[in-house]
């Protein structure tokens, strides 16, 4: 016969294994969990009691076969929320700052705007950008805002639209939602966003999105560098180095939703 009670390491190992038994199997009755684990019935029972006692399992009244419950969604999703974004990326971007030698952004999409949430400032010029962490942008006329919008269906841009308060801060800000959608168009062919002067006269900037964990558009990131730096020719090698940090993100972000 087993002891369950003797070990509390042991017990707390076998609550585990009837956790991730049910996560790969599905619902399972007692006998079944018997047999998959190698433990006695009464064992089994035992620990599933406990589990249906905290919440974490559940019994079908129909079948009496036990199922993990929803517990575990609310967990996963706390611990999700909790990841800093920011923190878990900031140094590829102060690679890409390294390489490029030029400003990097990450944004967060808000309503209408965009929050600058991390920036990596370029270590090889004197120029300084006017973004700052915390500071906000608009959608409409920014290279990650372009970016984001882009991966939105044609109805809810002209929503944000609607709802932005559009203002010319250079001579090339987009003040149409014609001549925007056209930008769309081409962000859309492309695979990356262009904000050409028209948040900040003098600056141009290269960006693509990053969706969370949800596959939705929420995040954003881009080079940022004064135009007599950021030539067409150099546009193309830095939307090169931009796409194969996406890549090492993506992996990056794989391995961490999968611990």
């Amino acid at each position: 016969m087993e002891e369950t009670g003797k070990n509390p390491i042991q017990v707390a190992e076998r609550l585990f294994q009837v956790i991730e038994r049910l996560a790969e199997n599905g619902p399972m009755g007692i006998m079944d969990l018997s047999a998959e684990l190698g433990f006695h019935k009464s064992t089994t029972h035992r620990l599933v009691t406990s589990l249906q006692y905290m919440g974490y399992i559940r019994q079908d009244e129909e079948s009496l076969k036990y199922a993990l419950s929803l517990k575990f969604l609310e967990i996963g999703s706390k611990i999700l929320e909790q990841t800093n974004m920011a923190s878990l990326i900031h140094p590829s971007l102060k690679k890409l700052s390294e390489q490029t030698g030029e400003t990097v952004h990450l944004v967060r999409r808000e309503g209408t705007e965009a929050v600058y949430i991390d920036k990596v400032e370029s270590t090889v010029s004197s120029i300084r950008m006017v973004s700052r962490v915390g500071s906000r942008i608009p959608l409409y006329c920014s290279g990650v805002g372009k970016a984001l919008l882009a991966e939105l269906p044609d109805p809810e841009i002209e929503d944000i639209w609607n709802s932005s308060e559009i203002t010319s801060l250079t001579p090339y800000t987009v003040t149409s939602l014609s001549d925007l959608m056209d930008r769309i168009r081409g962000v859309r062919e492309a695979g990356y966003a262009m904000d050409d002067e028209e948040n900040e006269e003098g600056v141009r900037c290269i960006a693509v999105s990053i969706p969370d964990y949800h596959k939705e558009p929420v995040y954003a990131l881009s080079i940022s560098a004064p135009v007599s730096r950021m030539t067409d020719a150099r546009e193309c090698c830095q939307y090169n180095l931009t796409w194969m940090l996406l890549f090492q993100l993506f992996c990056c972000s794989i391995a961490f939703l999968t611990l």
